[in-house]
């Protein structure tokens, strides 16, 4: 991990929000509770956000610069929150001891999704659900031409976030059951539009 991924990038993403992406937020931990795993945790824009059904959130980021950042936000959190690891592919966490994993905007960034979408798999009780908000792959063949001329210059500014990935396969192919997932642009202007097209769902391990 080099300079800008260790110093810049974790500052780029952990500023203010718009209400949208808030909104999307909150709707994503709709229906958490328990014990919580939350996949790339960053400077933790999901604090205050939580359902008071959760009981714990253990938070796995890789990055001390966003941890620190955060260090405010989990401070004020009412659900306590424990950093339990620094990578999603291969979480230090016991089988089947998760209600729910909480991923956002980070499954776009993991290099090998497949092996951290089979770390959730392991460490969701049955029953347990992955709740996700990612942005990804967009329908219109316009965008995703762009999408992947770009995708070289976001993967290096950064730290390897790619636009292409088609998150609703992706996690269907983790062996996680896709029981609901909305697929849409953000409200952000048209110039915008190929980070902008998003994926919020949840998929289940039966």
């Amino acid at each position: 991990m080099g300079f800008w991924a260790r110093q810049v990038t974790p500052r780029l993403v952990a500023g203010n929000e718009s209400d949208a992406i808030v909104d999307l937020r909150r709707r994503a931990c709709a229906g958490l509770r328990g014990e919580v795993v939350e996949l790339g945790f960053g400077s933790g824009n999901n604090v205050g956000l939580y359902p008071p059904e959760v009981t714990r959130v253990v938070a796995v980021e890789p990055s001390d610069v966003g941890w620190g950042l955060g260090e405010k936000r989990r401070a004020s959190s009412t659900v306590p929150v424990v950093r339990g690891g620094l990578d999603g592919q291969h979480l230090d966490l016991p089988d089947d001891s998760a209600d729910a994993v909480l991923s956002t905007f980070t499954l776009c960034t993991i290099p090998d999704v497949a092996a951290a979408l089979a770390e959730v798999r392991r460490v969701l009780r049955p029953g347990g659900a992955l709740h996700f908000l990612e942005h990804g792959i967009a329908p219109d063949e316009s965008i995703r031409r762009w999408q992947r001329r770009l995708e070289p210059l976001q993967k290096r500014a950064f730290d390897g976030c790619h636009l292409t990935r088609p998150i609703d396969r992706i996690v269907a192919e983790s062996g996680l059951e896709v029981v609901d997932v909305d697929r849409a642009y953000a409200p952000m202007p048209r110039l915008m539009r190929p980070w902008a097209f998003g994926y919020l769902g949840r998929a289940v391990k039966r």
